[in-house]
Order: C-alpha cells, then structure tokens, then sequence
C-alpha cells in the first residue's frame, strides 16, 4: 500500500438504499436513512484532502420507474475528485436490502470489471453495512489491498432486539435474511483491517457479540457535521415548510418539540405522542412537531411505515391532540437545516427518543443548529452528549423522565441557553467532517504496509490468450463415466484454440495428474489444485509463486492444527493430501462439532481461514484468500478471460463460489444435491439432466458455448 508520499485512490461500497450527490430522499424507506448521507458526507470530505487523489463512491444502479432516473446514471459527479458509481447486480428494479443477498456475487464480479478499465486500482476498499462488507472482503482479498468497514448496525444486535420484541427466530430469519448478514459480519470482521466505530459503546456493546472480536483493530471516528449546513438561525428565514405547519396549529407562537426521523417503530415515536398526549404542562409549553419522512397516501406505504403512521394518527385523535401537533406529509432533504433554525429560533428542542440509537447524525444537526436535545440512553447520544453537554439523556420507556428532561429545557431559559451554546461549540470542536477526514487517513497510514498488488501482466510464456475457458472438477465431474469423458476430452481437443481448458480440484497437484493421465484427460492450460490454494499454468506447470505469497496473509496452519486437534469427530487425512496452505480432516458427523462451531472456535481465536466441507465427510481449512472461486476470478483477472466467458461445471459444495456471480456455471446431476441445492434458483446456473461429462456437454450446447469462440491466432 502506497503511503503519504503519493495521493490515494478511495472506494467506498454502499450497496443498498438511494443514494444520490443531491436531495437525498431520507426517510423514503428503512433503506433511505442516516447511512446514505453518511456515506455521501464522508466521500466528499475525505476528497477535499489534499493526500487523497480521488474518491468512488459504489453503489447499486437501479432503473425503476417509481423513482427518479438519477439513479439510473451509470456515473455521476459530485465534485472534481469524487463520483458515485452505480454498479448492475439482479434486477433492475429497486428491491430492500434483505433481498439483495442473492446478487451480491455479480456485483462484485461487475465491480471488479469496472475497475479493471480504470487508469489504477484503489489503495483502500471501504465497505458500509454487511452487504457492502460481503463485497469488500472478497475485493479487498483478489486486489490485496486493505479493508476498512464500517457497520451502521449490526445483525446480533438487531436480532437479539426483534427477539425481545416477540418475534420468532423463524419469523426474523425469514423478513431479515439474518444468518447471512451475521455470517457476512462475522467473515468480514475476521478479514477487516480496520473497522471505524462512531462511538466507544457500539465497539463495547454490538462488535463484542461477535466471535471475531479484536478492539485493536477498531477505531472510533464519529461522523462529521456540514456547520455550512448546519448552524444556528441568522435572523428571519421565511420557507415553504414553515407555512405547512399553520394549518396544523391553534397556537404558532409556542416553542416546538422536533421529533425528525423515519417512520420506524425503533424510533419511538408514539412513546412521545403519548408523553406529551398525558402531559399538560408540555401541552401548555409547546407545540409537537414530528417530521417522519415523505408520504402521499399511507395505503400505500410498506407494512412498517404504514403501521407507525397509522398509530401515529389515532394517538393523535386518542389524546385529542388537534391544534398541538403538526405532522407534515413532505419535505425535502434541504429544507432540513432550516426546519432545525426554525425549531431553534422558537427556543424549543430536539428530541430522539429512539429505543436505541447507534449514533444519532441528526443529533449533531440539532446542535450545530443551535437546539438543546434530549435523547435516548441507549447508544451513540451518550458519547455525543457527553462530548458537547448539551441536553438531558433519558430512558426511552420512561415516559415521566422524558416529560420532566423537556420541561426542564423549555421553562427554565438558562437551561436552555446553556444547552445550547455548549452544542453549537461542542460540534465545532468533535464533530467537523474535516476533523473526521484528517483522523481517518492518519489511521489508514498506521495500517501495516504488507499488501502486495497481484501482477498486471499476463503469463504469455505458459499460456496462449484465448477469450474463453471451461473450469471443471476431476472427481464429481469428470472421472466416473468413461464413454462421457471421451467424448468430453475429443470436443476439448476440437476447440482448443479457441477454449482455455482448466482444472479445479481439491486434491493436491500429483494425484491431480496422476489420475489426468491415467484417465486419458487433456493437459490443463490451468491447473487449480488442493481447493484453490496453488496455480499452475501450461504444460511445463510453470507455478504462479504470487498467488502463493497471496494467500499467505494472516495464515498460521500451527495454529489450525492446535485447535481442531482438541475436537471430536475429527480424523486427520493421510499426508498426501495435506499441504502448507490445505489442512484435512476425515470428518463424523455423528460426533464432530458442527461446521458453524469449527468456524466459530477458529474466530473466536482470531484465525482467518475458509472452512469446507465436501460430500459431509471431507473438511479442508485453507486461508481466507485461497478458495476455488478466489483463483478462479485470480486467473481471469491475470488471463484477461471476462467471468461471463468462462464455464464452470461443479457437483459439490467446494465448488459453490466458483459458480455464484458472473461465471456461466452447471451443476451435474450426479451432484451432492444437500450442498448444492441452494443454486437452484439462479439464474446463469444450470442444472444438468445428465451425469459427470455428459452433464458438462449439456451444458455447452445449453450455452451455445463453442459456437461463439474467437479464435486468436499467435
């Protein structure tokens, strides 16, 4: 990794939600919130650095007509040295985050394509949430370059949340996807080189729920505020917002209570509807004012948002609160700073009574704006308040606590005053993007300088340029039906100037060739041997020594060896088929620890590696960077094959990751259908009516395959 003597080249992932350089839509959806304007907030601040040379911000191109075309622009520029690109992955149209798991894959294959045409590959990959972080870490792995994470929120967390609220593990495993996003959190944590926390207590509190739980790798840097944006009021600001609220109210010359956030039950909203629909001295003090994203018709709103502002309503007319609260249907992302001024130049105050609060950027608007602020006791105001002492922090469930911090602040104006001055300063000092920006590249500079850029240049001596290939296994595929493979081997041979023939195997390379030449099978142009973890190229096998050095990062076999040696049901394979990177173990599973608890022991170590199981009885522990799929996409990407060129035949679980994402793949029938069945619904994965060879021809005729070669004569 290049250090302060040259500019760095950024990418951050964001994949879900609307993310645009302007008018963000915050609070459309569950999708649409604090995150978005984070990460667009940090692009370009970390831009406006003179060390940084350009930003990329990544995200999800999406081409829906209910929303705007913006999100349809390939690419869009924020400013000189930052832009946001969208990236193709599943359908075009906009989909939640939960069902966004299946495409990850493709994204990441897109992804690296479009970095492949860019002047220079990035120094560092920034990945936000888990579906950012399944990205990155195999970004960061195939370029070898450091990963940074940030969270926002977190799956255990969230889950042990949804589960005190009365929700079955099956109900939250069927809305949320949970054991994908906390097995993506888990991976990523155990590859992550630095993950950035907002507040000391969501290090403590929410990574400490995961086995791979290293501090020293955390670092808390709280987001930024824009203080050109945010600031307090400069006398009178007339807005089209501010006219909405006379309808809604008997009395306009009280203070405001602000409640702004999206319309989430964990926000709590009705909580302070009822706080202030049994107080009257809150009544008589002020105005209610709840900003809780954009609607037209309820009706027609998902199932969360319409429940809340349902409920909203009728504790509205419950507690007969007509003329005390205004609610308006819309506002625009820039009409927030002045709704902030407004608030604050009736001396009246922001709340955020949410059950937990992970940071709380509206917080910081609040205070930079001039309003003192009460807030939730759970999470990221703690730090905040604690920082600026600028408000009251209050059990969200205590309804009488609540009532009594915003008394305190609405009648007694030294109170107030206090309150607010200390946030308008308090922000300044803790919470400036430039502050934020400045931290962030001082803690990239400290990360190890151990990332070594795979080579750019093609292995012409070894292998001739053809513009496709067919990957496949020996064992399930190949080897097994004597007539099939024959007739597999002649179309080879046909095609093969025009068809990189390569292997994939999980046995080590001599018995690979052994058995190649005892069953009459071509010489590979690329052998990929014990699961992924060594390359060889051409007839003289002429091995790529990088890709050794690759995934020697962060791998110590002792210390596998010491761990699962404890464990029961595990018996080690003979020495032929252990190497210094492929670690083997007959595996019982009447008696052996689960798969998920193997993995979790070795986090719970700090051990990064890939833990496989094949046909339930074969485990292998490779590093985190060798598997089949991670040399495959190593290969393409030194080869100059494009993914969508290549074919894969697979038949069991090891070969999984070879298969997801851009590859053209088929599954033959004889396959281990347990470990395999999960590909059924994917789309550029075919299943083969017919066993071993067969089913690989099948599939070369499905995919008109040698039809569209492009001979290169050299």
């Amino acid at each position: 990794m290049r250090k302060n003597n040259t500019a760095k080249y950024l990418v951050l992932i964001s994949i879900h939600g609307l993310i645009r350089g302007h008018n963000l839509e915050l609070g459309r959806d569950s999708d649409t919130g604090g995150q978005t304007k984070y990460v667009v907030d940090l692009a370009k601040a970390l831009a406006e650095q003179d060390d940084v040379e350009r930003v990329d911000l990544i995200t999800r191109r999406i081409v829906d007509a209910t929303i705007s075309n913006d999100y349809a622009v390939s690419a869009e520029s924020v400013s000189d040295k930052t832009r946001i690109v969208r990236i193709d992955a599943g359908p075009e149209e906009y989909i939640p985050k939960e069902q966004l798991w299946d495409y990850l894959d493709s994204f990441m294959d897109n992804l690296t394509s479009w970095l492949s045409e860019q002047p220079r590959m990035p120094d560092i990959v920034h990945s936000h949430y888990a579906d950012a972080g399944y990205v990155g870490v195999r970004l960061a792995n195939l370029l070898s370059v450091p990963l940074i994470h940030t969270g926002h929120s977190l799956g255990r967390d969230k889950r042990k949340r949804l589960l005190a609220s009365g929700l079955s593990r099956d109900e939250i495993e069927h809305t949320y996807n949970m054991e994908r996003r906390i097995d993506a959190e888990e991976e990523l944590l155990a590859n992550a080189d630095l993950v950035i926390t907002s507040t000391r207590n969501e290090i403590e509190a929410q990574y400490g729920l995961y086995n791979y739980y290293d501090p020293e790798r955390m670092s808390v840097i709280p987001p930024g505020t824009d203080l050109t944006l945010f600031h307090p009021p400069q006398g009178d600001e007339d807005t089209s917002f501010a006219s909405q609220l006379k309808r809604f109210l008997s009395d306009h010359d009280k203070p405001f209570i602000l409640a702004l956030s999206r319309p989430d039950e964990r926000k709590n909203i009705l909580t302070l509807i009822e706080v202030f629909g049994e107080s009257q001295a809150l009544q008589q003090a002020a105005n209610l004012l709840i900003v809780a994203g954009n609607r037209d018709d309820i009706r027609d709103m998902d199932s969360g948002a319409q429940s809340v502002l349902t409920n909203i309503l009728l504790f509205i007319d419950s507690y007969d609160l007509y003329g005390k609260v205004a609610i308006p249907k819309a506002h625009s992302a820039n009409e927030v700073p002045a709704i902030y001024r407004l608030v604050a130049s009736s001396n009246g105050v922001f709340i955020n009574p949410a059950l937990t609060e992970p940071f709380g950027l509206t917080l910081l608007e609040a205070a930079a704006s001039g309003l003192p602020i009460v807030a939730t006791e759970n999470g990221g105001p703690v730090d905040i308040i604690g920082n600026c002492n600028n408000g009251e922090l209050v059990d969200p469930l205590d309804k009488s606590a609540i009532t009594d911090a915003l008394l305190k602040l609405l009648q007694k104006k030294n109170a107030w005053s206090l309150a607010a001055r200390n946030g308008i300063e308090g922000v300044r000092k803790h919470y400036s993007w430039q502050a934020h920006a400045e931290t962030y590249l001082k803690k990239i500079d400290e990360l190890p300088d151990k990332f070594k850029p795979i080579p750019t240049k093609r292995p012409t001596r070894t292998v001739r340029y053809r513009d496709r290939a067919i990957f496949t296994d020996l064992d399930q595929n190949l080897i097994g039906n004597s007539k099939a493979l024959k007739h597999f081997a002649d179309s080879i041979i046909k095609n093969r100037k025009c068809v990189t023939f390569g292997i994939a195997t999980g046995r080590r390379i001599d018995p690979a060739l052994a058995l190649i030449k005892k069953h009459h099978i071509p010489t590979p142009d690329i052998l990929i041997s014990s699961l992924g973890t060594r390359i060889h190229y051409g007839q003289r096998l002429t091995e790529d020594d990088h890709w050794a050095d690759h995934i020697d990062h962060d791998w110590s076999a002792p210390r596998v060896r010491r761990i699962l040696g404890k464990l029961p049901g595990l018996m080690p394979q003979p020495k032929v088929e252990q190497t210094p990177f492929k670690i083997s173990y007959y595996y019982d599973p009447k008696i052996a620890p689960t798969i998920e608890e193997i993995v979790k022991q070795l986090r719970q170590k700090d051990i990064t590696a890939n833990v496989m199981l094949s046909f339930g009885q074969f485990l292998d522990i490779v590093p985190s960077r060798a598997s089949k799929g991670q040399a495959l996409r190593y290969v393409s990407k030194r080869l100059d094959i494009p993914l969508e060129q290549i074919l894969v035949a697979g038949g069991s679980g090891a070969d999984e990751d070879m298969m997801r994402g851009n590859t053209l793949a088929v599954v033959v029938s004889n396959r281990h259908h347990e470990e395999l069945s999960q590909l059924v619904d994917q789309e550029r994965i075919y299943f083969a009516e017919h066993d071993h060879a067969l089913g690989i021809i099948e599939a070369i005729k499905h995919y008109d395959f040698f039809h569209a070669c492009t001979v290169t004569e050299t």
